[in-house]
């Protein structure tokens, strides 16, 4: 199927059947397409009725899971999403909310995280996130103070193709970390070119382990499969002692993890050759960090299926090239 020149994560979604599903999470319903996309367009006026719209930065501070993945994708349909690391401490949240330049902050409701005395020192706005009792996976409310004033935002409605969707801050290794705005069509291009790699089709289902604050797990699971009308299973995050369980009950197609991740499955996979074998991938990707040739073997002859690598950078949107999998 190819990919259409979408130039906006919002176009991105029109892909998708209405009745297809869209977000999974292990033990909960689906959000098909058509519930996508009307929950963004809903979040989106959301914003806008707070005060927030085009160019403004939403900082995110969510766990991994379905809500991350959909927040994600709403947010940066009608400003600039920016997450963060949930696991950061205080003087963490200090110096990234203040380089961001966020307008608000969106965590869950009670949260405990530091990353809200951060925001309320810096004069940040607190948004906070509800899932309704029974909601589908990626569902949610976004509430705020009732004496929240923004005023009114200066770009309201849906992002535009040259606005920043993305913000996020390299890892810093050899510096203080740099700030990295993607725009709207970087990350439409992105998401084609992985598609294109992978050749991705709608019946192809993801099953996501990276964590979401991080721009392989943002891109390669969740936008690319959105952008074919496939479909993204958001776990909780990378759980060796789970995994095998999610990949007999979720039947993925495909996973997208780092080597580290890959060693800790191939460390139980003896434990679970039943599941192995019933298993339904098509292939398995590689990122983030350079997959040793042991590693990469031992995958392809457990598993029996193509192990493709791909090389990636933020400042590229990720994917920057990727060994091609077998015709």
């Amino acid at each position: 199927m190819s990919v259409p020149e979408a130039q906006t994560v919002r176009a991105l979604l029109e892909v998708g059947g209405g009745s297809s599903p869209a977000i999974g999470a292990p033990g909960r319903p689906y959000m098909d397409y058509a519930g996508l996309r009307e929950h963004v367009d809903r979040t989106v006026q959301s914003l806008n009725r707070m005060g927030i719209g085009q160019g403004d930065r939403v900082a995110i501070v969510l766990p991994n899971g379905p809500e991350m993945a959909s927040a994600f994708v709403s947010f940066a349909a009608g400003a600039t999403t920016a997450p963060l690391n949930p696991n950061y401490r205080r003087q963490e949240y200090d110096f990234f909310l203040e380089d961001l330049g966020a307008k608000a902050l969106v965590v869950e409701v009670g949260s405990d995280s530091e990353a809200v005395e951060s925001a309320r020192s810096l004069g940040i706005a607190v948004l906070e996130l509800s899932i309704p009792e029974g909601a589908r996976a990626g569902e949610f409310e976004l509430l705020a103070n009732p004496g929240l004033n923004l005023g009114s935002p200066d770009s309201p409605g849906p992002a535009q193709a040259d606005n920043v969707a993305l913000m996020l801050h390299t890892s810093g290794t050899t510096s203080r970390p740099k700030l990295v705005p993607l725009l709207h069509r970087n990350v439409c291009a992105s998401a084609k070119h992985i598609c294109t790699t992978l050749r991705l089709t709608p019946e192809d289902r993801c099953l996501n382990v990276m964590p979401l604050f991080h721009i392989h797990g943002l891109i390669a699971p969740v936008i690319s499969s959105l952008s074919v009308g496939a479909t993204v299973i958001c776990t909780p995050g990378f759980n060796a002692l789970r995994f095998f369980s999610w990949l007999d009950g979720i039947a993925p197609t495909w996973y997208s993890a780092v080597p580290t991740m890959h060693q800790a499955i191939l460390a139980r996979a003896a434990r679970n050759v039943e599941i192995i074998e019933r298993a339904r991938l098509r292939f398995i990707r590689s990122s983030s960090a350079s997959l040793p040739p042991q590693v990469l073997a031992e995958l392809d002859e457990t598993f029996g299926v193509p192990v493709v690598e791909a090389y990636a950078m933020t400042e590229a949107a990720h994917q920057m090239t990727c060994n091609q999998p077998p015709p």
